[in-house]
Parts: structure tokens; C-alpha cells; sequence
């Protein structure tokens, strides 16, 4: 196999972790909230340009896989802690943020919760893979 052609591997990991007990809607919604953050302050989980045959231009997206989960509340808590602890980039989304309408009620929604007291109903991660993985561990992959 040819170093063009063999699998890229990646030793980081990006992870959306999801509570078990939201809406369809809810749950691509806070997806989409909390991987929003990673490219702007990572700049290093962006790839390239996309373009088509036609010389169209597309931006660039994340370079590898989002790995998305699902878990109770508990769960939810859990890797919370362990993300803090272990200091990886992370991106929440509680539940008060359904209730609000722009990014400022947003902030200060969260802002207004002490983080162990946060009613998280999503996490994002990214980080060394082992790391992540510890930090979701329990959880299970999203359906």
C-alpha cells in the first residue's frame, strides 16, 4: 500500500457526548452548538479548503471523525469532572440554553451555575484518544 493510500490514523479524538433523554432536534442541535467552538480555538482540527471539479470553493471542515455518544445524567456529570481534570478542551451546553435565543443569554445562562451544579445535557471533548476515551467512559455510542 502506497503512503498516499494507507488509513490516516489520528492519536486525538473529538467527542460529543449527548443526554440520553433529549429530542431528536435537541440532540443535532446541541451537536451542532458544541463542535462549533472546537475549529475556532483549535485551529488544528480544521483541514483544508473543499473544492469540486468545477473549481467551486467549500470551507474546510474538521480533518477527522466527530464520535458522537449518548449517556445518562449521572454519565453526563461524570465526564464532566474527568474532562476538568484532565484539562482537555471541552464545550458545554445545558439545559438552560433552550430557553434563550442568542449567544449573550447563553454565556450568561452558564455563567450564572456553578460548573458542578450544571444541568449538562451535552459535552464536547477533544484531546489526546486515550484521554477522551477515559472521559466517556460509560457512555455509549449515539444510535
Amino acid at each position: 500500500m502506497s503512503v498516499a493510500a494507507a488509513p490516516i490514523r489520528f492519536d486525538t479524538r473529538i467527542a460529543v457526548l449527548l443526554r440520553d433523554d433529549l429530542a431528536p432536534w435537541q440532540r443535532l442541535n446541541v451537536t451542532a452548538f458544541l463542535v462549533s467552538g472546537l475549529g475556532t480555538e483549535l485551529p488544528e482540527v480544521v483541514g483544508e479548503r473543499y473544492e469540486d471539479a468545477d473549481g467551486t470553493p467549500y470551507l474546510p471542515m474538521f480533518r477527522q471523525p466527530v464520535l458522537v455518544f449518548e449517556a445518562a445524567k449521572e454519565t453526563m456529570t461524570a465526564a464532566h469532572g474527568r474532562a476538568l481534570r484532565r484539562g482537555l478542551a471541552r464545550a458545554v451546553f445545558t439545559s438552560d440554553l433552550f430557553a434563550t435565543g442568542n449567544d449573550r443569554d447563553n454565556r450568561a445562562a452558564v455563567r450564572a451555575v456553578p460548573g458542578d451544579a450544571l444541568d449538562l445535557v451535552g459535552l464536547a471533548v477533544y484531546g489526546p484518544r486515550n484521554a477522551v476515551d477515559k472521559v466517556v467512559k460509560g457512555a455509549r455510542m449515539h444510535p
